[in-house]
């Protein structure tokens, strides 16, 4: 089973309520556009972990069921919209 996180969920029950409403259509060429920015493709990077890190965080994608290249992309996604934050040990 695919991973829903949270965000996911409220919209998948807000929209099962039909709490949705159209949009005028001088809007939605503007709702298109930004569409097809987030789902445009992906960007490879090259980063350098622990391997223990790294082997933690295989651990926790495969309890998650995602590969973990899916994983560190979801957090990185979720710090820059300031749904995560670092924490000071």
């Amino acid at each position: 089973m695919k991973y829903i996180d949270e965000e996911e969920k409220e919209l998948m029950e807000s929209f099962e309520k039909d709490e949705w409403q159209s949009i005028e259509k001088k809007e939605h060429r503007k709702y298109i556009e930004s569409a097809e920015m987030s789902v445009s493709k992906s960007k490879r990077i090259n980063i350098r972990l622990t391997p223990r890190d790294l082997h933690a965080i295989q651990v926790k994608a495969i309890e998650e069921g995602v590969p973990y290249q899916t994983l560190i992309s979801s957090i990185i996604h979720k710090y820059t919209q300031g749904k995560l934050r670092a924490t000071t040990e």
